[in-house]
């Protein structure tokens, strides 16, 4: 699937990644989870604030990693009504019960990545 992210910090671009979940035989091979993995060793930190910007709304798995790491800002393109965690199908980016926030920014430059991935499913049927 063409999900691709990366990870800017202080108006940088410090890592970016695609979707290797398929390639690499990893369940958790999202774009979001490989930028976060990068970025934390560049940084030399687990805790990298920062922003992270994806072409599809992050899932639940990759907003508890961006919790984890503290991201302070999520941008994201296309929204993902079934399983997208920052509002589409969970708000986990706002959420009371956990001990982190996430400034959310969703729909950027959406028609384009929405044709995106649909093009990329029509290229498969």
């Amino acid at each position: 699937m063409p999900v691709g992210a990366i990870y800017l910090h202080d108006n940088q671009i410090i890592a970016e990644s695609g979707n290797v979940t398929i390639s690499n035989h990893d369940p958790s091979g999202h774009a979001e989870i490989m930028v976060l993995r990068k970025a934390s060793e560049i940084r030399k930190n687990h805790r990298i604030g920062g922003t992270l910007v994806v072409t599809l709304e992050p899932c639940v798995m990759c907003m508890g990693a961006m919790i984890q790491a503290r991201i302070e800002t999520l941008i994201f393109g296309a929204f993902d009504p079934r399983s997208g965690a920052p509002g589409s199908a969970f708000d986990l980016s706002n959420s009371p019960k956990l001990n982190h926030k996430i400034n959310v920014i969703g729909g950027v430059m959406e028609n384009e990545c929405k044709d995106l991935i649909q093009g990329f499913f029509q290229s498969k049927r």
